[in-house]
């Protein structure tokens, strides 16, 4: 079967979601090729017997006026703005996230706090004296925090997170996760408002649709119109090339093998992926730096329990190993139409790797962990939890390893030679992307596209940002 579209987007997530809506409103065709059933990637929201939620918290906050107005008139009323409210559960005490000083003083005592802020203090002058390293997370954690910060709470729960210890995570993520915060700035913020108002990691308020933000991978797609045509359950296997160009790709579909061609070829698929499905296969040097890269994996559990709420935060973070799962979050407490009137939903995320115990588990031995530790905390009665759901999401994060960028740039100094292939997306770009950076990468494709090619003719004014 051939199906030809203008452009042929690999991922259906909301970065390829946004350049299609954005080709769309300039008159081009679009095709998606989605491996799930399911739009939105990692935004997308679950539904389950009276309850919804999402795969892991997803709020939507940007300093870029542009993609905030773009993201609002695409969904209109169906944003809430939803206050945050995110803690830390460390040694049976719960410590509020970002740091604020009184909290921290009378949580862990006087004398831990005069640690950390003593130990901060002679960080700062060893950074002054340029005596500080700045290659892992832990060297940029602790040259911004200190060592007694970094060793309390960032070491175990990033190492929760990635599964590998901090010395070889690159300093890198630290920068796109936290940009400019510091001890410095948390303790600011806490005592004057306006320093780190403009941080996302420092954000008080958020964006949120009623029913999950899975509707805004929804709304992109329904505002393709009949320009948009949706391929799911379909999975890319082979990329067939030519002279410099992307000549078709093949699939396996419910309807078995389809080939299918575009004009232009936009992909958010993992980066090694792409590589890996390239044929002619791409030299030994490319495949080499491809293998290098490695991506974290995660099980999402909702438990379904038969109250109306159990907290009132937007996320608790559980560093402590003797806890599997390293967030938790419910999602009522980001919308009331997440649940039913007398229930709520506990979602607790377990990263972890494909192979590992958790990912190979049946999904009753992990509901049945996932209540148990629930209960353990204090947060469900056994009487009151109503089973559960999993839900397994293969690489979910980019694992930022020391080193990862000098195999991402060789990988993406091959790719420009592709004249009609454009890389957007977190996974697609290997970069930790936020929910406006994977808009902003879908929305800077199609102006690649139509700014490059004579088939923007139908829009000659380039890339219109309206919204139905």
């Amino acid at each position: 079967m051939n199906k030809r579209k203008d452009v042929l987007i690999l991922g259906a997530g909301l970065a390829g979601l946004s350049a299609g809506h954005a080709l769309s409103q300039a008159g081009r065709r679009v095709a998606f090729v989605e491996a799930g059933s399911a739009v939105g990637g990692m935004s997308r929201t679950v539904v389950g017997d009276g309850y919804r939620f999402d795969l892991g918290g997803h709020r939507f906050f940007t300093n870029d006026k542009r993609i905030e107005e773009y993201v609002k008139g695409l969904m209109g009323s169906e944003l809430l703005t939803v206050p945050r409210k995110s803690t830390i559960l460390l040694r049976g005490k719960y410590f509020d996230y970002p740091l604020k000083p009184l909290n921290a003083i009378f949580g862990l005592g006087g004398t831990t706090t005069a640690k950390v802020l003593l130990d901060y203090g002679l960080q700062r002058l060893k950074n002054g004296a340029g005596k500080a390293r700045n290659a892992s997370l832990e060297d940029r954690v602790v040259k911004d925090f200190g060592r007694a910060l970094f060793d309390l709470y960032f070491k175990g729960y990033s190492e929760k997170v990635w599964g590998i210890g901090c010395d070889r995570i690159s300093a890198d993520w630290v920068a796109q996760r936290i940009r400019g915060l510091s001890l410095g700035v948390a303790l600011k913020n806490a005592f004057f408002k306006v320093c780190g108002k403009d941080l996302p990691t420092l954000a008080d308020h958020f964006l949120y649709p009623s029913l999950g933000v899975g509707r805004i991978a929804e709304r992109l797609l329904e505002s393709t119109g009949e320009l948009g045509t949706l391929h799911a359950d379909t999975r890319v296997t082979r990329v067939r090339h030519k002279g410099g160009r992307i000549e078709r790709v093949e699939a396996g579909s419910p309807q078995g093998e389809v080939v299918m061609e575009g004009e232009e070829y936009i992909s958010s698929i993992p980066l090694n992926s792409l590589v890996g499905m390239l044929v002619p296969e791409a030299p030994r040097e490319i495949q080499d730096a491809a293998s290098r890269l490695r991506y974290r994996d995660l099980v999402v559990v909702a438990i379904s329990v038969d109250r109306e709420k159990v907290t009132d935060q937007s996320w608790i973070y559980l560093p402590e190993k003797s806890i599997p799962f390293g967030r938790l979050h419910e999602p009522k407490n980001w919308s009331p139409l997440m649940a039913d009137e007398g229930r709520t939903v506990l979602v607790a995320e377990y990263f972890c790797f494909r192979g590992d115990r958790v990912w190979k588990a049946r999904d009753e031995e992990i509901v049945e962990m996932t209540i148990s530790h629930l209960e353990k905390l204090g947060f469900v009665d056994r009487n009151a939890a109503r089973g559960g759901q999993v839900v397994r999401v293969p690489r979910a994060y980019p694992l930022f390893e020391v080193g990862y960028a000098d195999q991402v740039a060789i990988l993406f100094e091959y790719l420009r030679g592709f004249g009609n292939l454009h890389a957007i997306g977190r996974n697609g770009t290997f970069r930790y992307y936020n929910m406006d950076h994977a808009i902003e990468s879908g929305l800077d494709a199609a102006e690649d596209v139509l700014a490059r090619e004579p088939l923007g003719r139908d829009n000659p004014d380039g890339l219109g940002l309206t919204t139905p």
